[in-house]
């Protein structure tokens, strides 16, 4: 018979095997469709329409989307609230989290050390507030802080928000075209990673991802074009994907598909071009124009079809390597 510890052992290389990079299984590309008012879910590899994943519950022009440390489902929503679904069916659940100055939320991410919920608060069509990164329990949706509450750091209209290796959340400024850093130990202003001056050119960015060698590639929506940045200084390094390439137009999301190479959700064309994860070089067009009724494409994530288990997000890892931390002193170990 397997002892506790190679059994949990077992477990918990197939936790990691789930949640790394190359997922495992049939993979699902989940599109917020802003026009449409719901959540588009195709085949990754081929890009398949699937079906409808999440609609309804009040969503209006989504956004942001992340699957959270439950396995489901949360979306922002102009309703100014996050909304979440079931992580395999899409069915509406509830809502999780709004109020306290939650305007016109874009992108979303979890993270931390309690894994929380953290929403870029934009600008409203009409009255005052937003400009602010607000944070909400994870796990419960009970609001916690608002994030440098004195807007030390300038942040004017938040699109994609990501966290970094370093730990730290990355925030696109749009309109001021810079990326900005925060601590969420102290939710304190840290820095201006990529300023106005030394951006490149960086107009209206909507979304930000990681390359392999830790370099920030940031979706310019005006230019139609997605720049690099250096991992260490946030120097400019060049445009990643050259403007308008493969016909991108408004470039908007971004995610890495199943093959390692990055989706960008070309707004304006109504569908969603992969590229060359080494080079930016088109490859093809993954979701065609118009597929499923795709209108206005903006953020976008990977993870297993709806058939299957969705993994644990990245922001979740720090868990697991606490289980991994527990499985070198068994004795200690006990299940919950």
């Amino acid at each position: 018979m397997a002892t506790s510890r190679s059994i949990v052992f077992a477990a918990f290389i197939a936790v990691l095997g789930a949640c790394s990079p190359a997922l495992a299984g049939p993979t699902s590309l989940f599109v917020s469709s802003g026009d449409t008012n719901n959540v588009l879910a195709y085949d990754a590899t081929s890009g398949a329409f699937q079906g409808v994943f999440a609609h309804g519950g009040g969503l209006v022009d989504p956004e942001g989307i992340s699957f959270g440390p439950d396995g489901n489902l949360y979306v922002s929503s102009r309703s100014n609230e996050i909304l979440r679904y079931n992580g395999h069916s899409g069915t509406f659940i509830n809502s999780f989290a709004s109020g306290h100055g939650m305007q016109d939320p874009a992108g979303i991410a979890f993270g931390g050390a309690s894994n929380d919920l953290f929403v870029g608060s934009g600008v409203p069509d009409v009255g005052g507030g937003g400009n602010q990164i607000l944070r909400f329990d994870g796990h419960t949706g009970a609001f916690k802080a608002v994030v440098d509450p004195t807007n030390a750091a300038g942040l004017a209209d938040p699109e994609g928000l990501r966290f970094g290796n370093d730990g730290l959340l990355y925030v696109l400024s749009s309109d001021a075209g810079e990326v900005l850093r925060y601590n969420p130990a102290t939710n304190t202003f840290v820095d201006k990673f990529v300023t106005a001056n030394g951006s490149g050119n960086l107009k209206d960015p909507a979304d930000l991802v990681f390359a392999a060698n830790g370099d920030l590639l940031v979706s310019s929506a005006e230019t139609s074009e997605v720049k690099r940045y250096d991992a260490a200084t946030g120097a400019f390094k060049g445009n990643f994907i050259a403007a308008g390439a493969g016909g991108l137009n408004e470039s908007e999301g971004m995610t890495f598909g199943p093959n390692g190479n990055l989706l960008v959700a070309s707004e304006l064309g109504n569908s969603v071009l992969e590229f060359d994860a080494n080079t930016g070089a088109f490859v093809r067009t993954a979701v065609g124009p118009s597929s499923g009724g795709l209108t206005m494409p903006t953020f976008m994530t990977t993870g297993p079809s709806a058939a299957t288990a969705i993994p644990l997000p990245a922001a979740a890892w720090s868990g697991l390597l606490t289980m991994g931390g527990m499985l070198v002193a068994p004795r200690r170990w006990r299940s919950h």
